[in-house]
């Protein structure tokens, strides 16, 4: 048994000799550990010379067991010293050793949310066309939501907004248009701003959420025409979808404009020929728009006599729906990277 654990050694180091570093790194990594198995594994070659322990006289036992640690010590000091010449002091999967043979990992981009990228491109068409971006609180005072947009306390166009109130005269902003009365008391025109943000209603289905994007734009000057509108407009769906989009204004009501106006792009899905995106009509309805009420006028101080203006107002969760063919706007709030990243 002495001279099987001797001869046990010797071929142990032949072995680790022969694994050299002229091989490739995974097949260097491979060699040593069909060594380790096949010398010190459990079911290795010196489990089973030691499994013959029990065959040989007791009197001999206490010599053999010491050569037989001896022996199995020395191969696992060489089998460490040569995996550590062969792959460095950080082990065969440490840091220290480079496979140049495994594929590349690359490290995965984060995106802009549709919603964000929707704002910013709007806001720069806009900005484009000399108007200026201005910002305002989401808890707004019901004065500036409400009555000096020429919706006084008891109007039915306030059952319109389904308004989070958070006291009798303060509440969560419906729409970003308090912003023309907050710039209006402040400056005179000329004015063309546009105020993006954050609006909130009580409302919540396949194409309503309790919050949404909203981006309102005025513009007050003298000999201002409904004929300015509808050219701004025009400009701004264009450059949005990239192609001539037929418009069309539909006479409708909002309280703080008049005339006023919804207005339509003919199907971005049919090209305005009809289809169940557009429930057959070839319209997609897009915003609203109006010629500024002169009472709104009078409110800030204004003499519309002489002033005469027109606002717009428009959803950017419904910009993106049409641009990106989306049917359903509760995916832009779960945060599923297989939707975002598509974006």
């Amino acid at each position: 048994m002495e001279q099987k654990l001797n001869s046990l050694l010797d071929q142990a180091r032949g072995q680790l000799d022969r694994i050299t570093k002229g091989g490739a790194p995974g097949e260097v990594q491979k060699q040593l550990e069909d060594f380790r198995i096949r010398y010190l594994g459990r079911k290795g070659e010196f489990s089973t010379i030691m499994q013959q322990l029990g065959t040989i006289p007791v009197e001999e036992r206490p010599r053999v067991g010491q050569l037989a640690n001896t022996v199995k010590a020395e191969i696992e000091k060489c089998f460490e010293d040569q995996k550590k010449a062969l792959v460095g002091t950080a082990g065969v999967n440490g840091a220290g050793f480079v496979d140049l043979s495994l594929p590349g990992r690359v490290q995965e981009c984060g995106r802009l949310h549709p919603v964000t990228q929707i704002m910013t491109e709007v806001c720069g068409i806009f900005e484009a066309l000399g108007f200026s971006v201005a910002e305002g609180p989401d808890v707004e005072h019901d004065y500036y939501n409400f009555e000096a947009l020429n919706i006084p306390a008891h109007h039915p166009a306030r059952d319109m907004h389904d308004t989070f109130y958070v006291s009798e005269s303060i509440l969560l902003r419906t729409h970003t248009s308090p912003m023309q009365a907050r710039i209006m008391e402040d400056q005179q025109p000329p004015l063309r701003v546009i105020a993006p943000g954050k609006v909130y209603r009580c409302d919540s289905d396949i194409t309503h959420t309790p919050m949404f994007h909203q981006v309102e734009g005025f513009l007050v000057d003298t000999k201002v025409s409904f004929a300015d509108l509808k050219g701004i407009l025009t400009v701004f769906t264009q450059k949005m979808f990239d192609t001539n989009l037929a418009l069309r204004f539909r006479p409708s009501f909002f309280p703080f404009t008049e005339p006023s106006a919804e207005v339509d792009i003919a199907c971005v899905i049919c090209g305005g020929s009809g289809c169940r995106v557009c429930k057959q009509t070839g319209w997609l309805e897009i915003l609203g728009a109006g010629m500024i009420d002169p009472e709104v006028f009078k409110m800030v101080g204004y003499d519309p006599e002489r002033y005469s203006g027109f606002a717009f107002g428009l959803g950017i969760e419904r910009i993106a729906m049409l641009k990106y063919g989306i049917n359903d706007i509760r995916l832009y709030y779960e945060n599923d990277l297989r939707f975002l990243s598509q974006f």
